[in-house]
Protein backbone atom coordinates (compact mmCIF):
# COMPACT_ATOMS: atom_id res chain seq x y z
CA UNK A 1 0.00 0.00 0.00
CA UNK A 2 1.18 3.41 -1.16
CA UNK A 3 0.97 6.26 1.30
CA UNK A 4 0.39 9.86 -0.09
CA UNK A 5 1.79 12.44 2.26
CA UNK A 6 -0.53 15.18 2.21
CA UNK A 7 1.52 18.27 1.83
CA UNK A 8 0.80 21.10 4.52
CA UNK A 9 -0.77 24.58 3.50
CA UNK A 10 1.88 27.29 2.75
CA UNK A 11 0.12 29.90 4.86
CA UNK A 12 2.58 32.90 4.07
CA UNK A 13 1.76 32.18 0.59
CA UNK A 14 -2.06 32.71 2.13
CA UNK A 15 -1.45 35.61 3.59
CA UNK A 16 -0.04 36.93 0.33
CA UNK A 17 -2.97 36.30 -1.57
CA UNK A 18 -5.50 37.70 1.19
CA UNK A 19 -4.24 40.46 0.73
CA UNK A 20 -3.66 40.77 -2.98
CA UNK A 21 -7.35 39.20 -3.87
CA UNK A 22 -9.54 40.06 -0.45
CA UNK A 23 -8.11 43.40 1.10
CA UNK A 24 -6.30 45.33 -2.30
CA UNK A 25 -9.28 44.81 -4.69
CA UNK A 26 -11.76 45.78 -2.25
CA UNK A 27 -10.15 49.24 -1.46
CA UNK A 28 -7.86 48.54 1.60
CA UNK A 29 -4.84 49.74 0.69
CA UNK A 30 -3.57 51.59 3.96
CA UNK A 31 0.24 50.53 4.64
CA UNK A 32 -0.25 50.28 8.14
CA UNK A 33 -3.41 47.67 7.60
CA UNK A 34 -1.51 45.30 5.45
CA UNK A 35 1.63 45.09 7.19
CA UNK A 36 -0.38 44.44 10.04
CA UNK A 37 -2.39 41.22 8.30
CA UNK A 38 0.36 40.05 6.48
CA UNK A 39 2.24 39.78 9.62
CA UNK A 40 -0.42 37.85 12.07
CA UNK A 41 -0.93 34.22 11.60
CA UNK A 42 -4.55 33.75 10.91
CA UNK A 43 -4.08 30.19 11.21
CA UNK A 44 -3.22 30.38 14.80
CA UNK A 45 -6.31 31.44 15.76
CA UNK A 46 -8.88 28.77 14.68
CA UNK A 47 -9.06 25.27 15.40
CA UNK A 48 -6.73 22.45 13.96
CA UNK A 49 -8.87 21.02 12.06
CA UNK A 50 -9.82 24.32 10.50
CA UNK A 51 -6.45 25.90 9.58
CA UNK A 52 -6.37 24.97 5.88
CA UNK A 53 -9.39 27.37 5.48
CA UNK A 54 -8.03 29.81 8.14
CA UNK A 55 -7.25 32.69 4.95
CA UNK A 56 -10.87 31.93 2.67
CA UNK A 57 -13.32 34.79 2.43
CA UNK A 58 -16.23 33.67 5.09
CA UNK A 59 -16.71 33.44 8.43
CA UNK A 60 -15.36 30.69 10.43
CA UNK A 61 -16.86 28.94 13.58
CA UNK A 62 -14.68 28.77 16.34
CA UNK A 63 -16.92 26.55 18.36
CA UNK A 64 -19.06 28.31 21.84
CA UNK A 65 -20.49 30.66 20.10
CA UNK A 66 -17.18 32.45 18.74
CA UNK A 67 -16.32 33.00 15.38
CA UNK A 68 -13.47 34.68 13.19
CA UNK A 69 -14.70 37.16 10.45
CA UNK A 70 -13.40 36.97 7.35
CA UNK A 71 -10.30 39.05 6.42
CA UNK A 72 -11.74 41.65 4.44
CA UNK A 73 -13.82 42.72 7.84
CA UNK A 74 -10.31 42.84 9.64
CA UNK A 75 -9.35 44.94 7.29
CA UNK A 76 -11.82 47.24 6.89
CA UNK A 77 -11.91 47.66 11.04
CA UNK A 78 -8.33 48.63 11.11
CA UNK A 79 -8.36 51.12 8.01
CA UNK A 80 -11.61 53.01 9.27
CA UNK A 81 -10.33 52.91 12.92
CA UNK A 82 -6.81 54.42 12.12
CA UNK A 83 -5.53 53.80 15.57
CA UNK A 84 -3.07 56.47 17.00
CA UNK A 85 0.04 55.25 18.98
CA UNK A 86 -0.89 57.65 22.20
CA UNK A 87 -4.41 55.81 22.33
CA UNK A 88 -6.11 53.53 25.05
CA UNK A 89 -8.26 50.67 22.77
CA UNK A 90 -10.71 48.01 23.94
CA UNK A 91 -11.89 45.58 21.93
CA UNK A 92 -15.43 44.11 22.63
CA UNK A 93 -16.38 40.22 21.03
CA UNK A 94 -16.00 36.76 21.63
CA UNK A 95 -12.18 37.12 22.71
CA UNK A 96 -10.30 35.15 19.68
CA UNK A 97 -7.27 37.36 20.48
CA UNK A 98 -7.00 37.86 16.35
CA UNK A 99 -8.15 41.72 16.02
CA UNK A 100 -6.20 42.01 19.59
CA UNK A 101 -2.84 40.65 17.55
CA UNK A 102 -3.59 43.02 14.47
CA UNK A 103 -4.53 46.10 16.95
CA UNK A 104 -2.23 45.48 19.62
CA UNK A 105 1.17 47.21 18.06
CA UNK A 106 -0.57 50.25 16.53
CA UNK A 107 -1.85 51.43 19.95
CA UNK A 108 -0.47 52.32 23.36
CA UNK A 109 -2.75 50.16 25.82
CA UNK A 110 -5.35 47.25 24.65
CA UNK A 111 -8.21 45.75 26.70
CA UNK A 112 -10.12 43.40 25.62
CA UNK A 113 -14.24 42.27 27.41
CA UNK A 114 -16.75 40.05 26.27
CA UNK A 115 -20.15 42.06 25.34
CA UNK A 116 -21.62 40.10 28.74
CA UNK A 117 -19.16 42.32 30.64
CA UNK A 118 -19.71 45.66 29.03
CA UNK A 119 -23.60 44.80 29.45
CA UNK A 120 -22.91 44.51 33.43
CA UNK A 121 -20.57 46.96 33.50
CA UNK A 122 -17.75 45.30 34.35
CA UNK A 123 -14.92 47.15 32.26
CA UNK A 124 -12.64 49.31 34.03
CA UNK A 125 -11.99 52.66 32.81
CA UNK A 126 -12.96 54.77 29.62
CA UNK A 127 -10.83 54.43 26.06
CA UNK A 128 -10.00 56.54 23.11
CA UNK A 129 -10.76 53.64 20.87
CA UNK A 130 -13.44 50.98 21.30
CA UNK A 131 -13.09 48.22 18.63
CA UNK A 132 -16.37 45.96 18.54
CA UNK A 133 -15.78 42.40 17.16
CA UNK A 134 -19.31 41.60 15.29
CA UNK A 135 -22.54 43.37 14.11
CA UNK A 136 -24.86 45.16 16.88
CA UNK A 137 -28.40 46.07 16.26
CA UNK A 138 -28.59 47.97 19.40
CA UNK A 139 -25.73 49.97 20.66
CA UNK A 140 -26.63 50.10 24.79
CA UNK A 141 -25.48 52.89 26.94
CA UNK A 142 -23.27 50.67 28.77
CA UNK A 143 -20.88 50.51 25.65
CA UNK A 144 -21.25 53.91 25.04
CA UNK A 145 -19.78 54.18 28.50
CA UNK A 146 -16.26 52.33 28.01
CA UNK A 147 -15.56 55.69 25.42
CA UNK A 148 -13.26 58.43 26.94
CA UNK A 149 -14.99 61.64 26.16
CA UNK A 150 -14.74 62.34 22.44
CA UNK A 151 -13.94 58.61 22.25
CA UNK A 152 -14.15 56.85 19.05
CA UNK A 153 -16.61 53.76 18.53
CA UNK A 154 -16.47 51.18 15.27
CA UNK A 155 -18.75 48.47 14.89
CA UNK A 156 -20.75 46.27 12.75
CA UNK A 157 -24.26 47.74 12.82
CA UNK A 158 -27.18 45.01 12.11
CA UNK A 159 -30.14 47.01 10.20
CA UNK A 160 -32.87 45.02 8.33
CA UNK A 161 -30.84 42.22 7.87
CA UNK A 162 -27.74 44.37 5.96
CA UNK A 163 -24.83 45.16 8.41
CA UNK A 164 -22.65 48.05 7.61
CA UNK A 165 -19.41 49.31 9.30
CA UNK A 166 -20.49 52.60 11.54
CA UNK A 167 -18.09 54.71 12.94
CA UNK A 168 -19.12 57.42 15.94
CA UNK A 169 -17.87 59.66 18.23
CA UNK A 170 -18.88 60.15 21.85
CA UNK A 171 -20.53 63.35 22.64
CA UNK A 172 -21.95 63.26 26.38
CA UNK A 173 -23.47 60.53 26.85
CA UNK A 174 -24.60 59.93 23.51
CA UNK A 175 -23.18 58.54 20.39
CA UNK A 176 -24.02 59.60 16.79
CA UNK A 177 -22.85 56.65 14.31
CA UNK A 178 -22.16 57.00 10.52
CA UNK A 179 -22.61 54.10 8.14
CA UNK A 180 -19.56 53.68 6.32
CA UNK A 181 -19.61 50.09 3.98
CA UNK A 182 -21.17 46.79 4.13
CA UNK A 183 -19.22 44.07 5.73
CA UNK A 184 -19.72 40.73 6.75
CA UNK A 185 -19.26 41.01 10.88
CA UNK A 186 -21.39 38.45 12.20
CA UNK A 187 -24.14 39.57 14.98
CA UNK A 188 -23.31 39.94 18.14
CA UNK A 189 -26.73 38.31 20.11
CA UNK A 190 -25.61 40.26 23.30
CA UNK A 191 -26.20 43.77 21.40
CA UNK A 192 -29.26 42.64 19.87
CA UNK A 193 -32.16 45.26 20.40
CA UNK A 194 -34.25 44.98 23.22
CA UNK A 195 -37.73 43.62 22.43
CA UNK A 196 -40.24 44.91 24.78
CA UNK A 197 -40.28 45.05 28.69
CA UNK A 198 -37.73 43.82 30.40
CA UNK A 199 -37.84 43.54 34.48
Amino acid sequence: MIETAQKAPDFTAARRHMIESQLRTSGVNDAYVLERMAAVPREDFVPENARAAAYVDRTLSLGGGAFLAPPLAYGQILSQARPRQDERALIVGPGTGYLAALLGPLVADLREATPDAVLSGDVDGVYDLVLVDGAAEDVPASLIATLAPDGRLLTGLLRKGVTTLALGRRSGDDISLITLNETQLPRLPAFDKPQGWTF
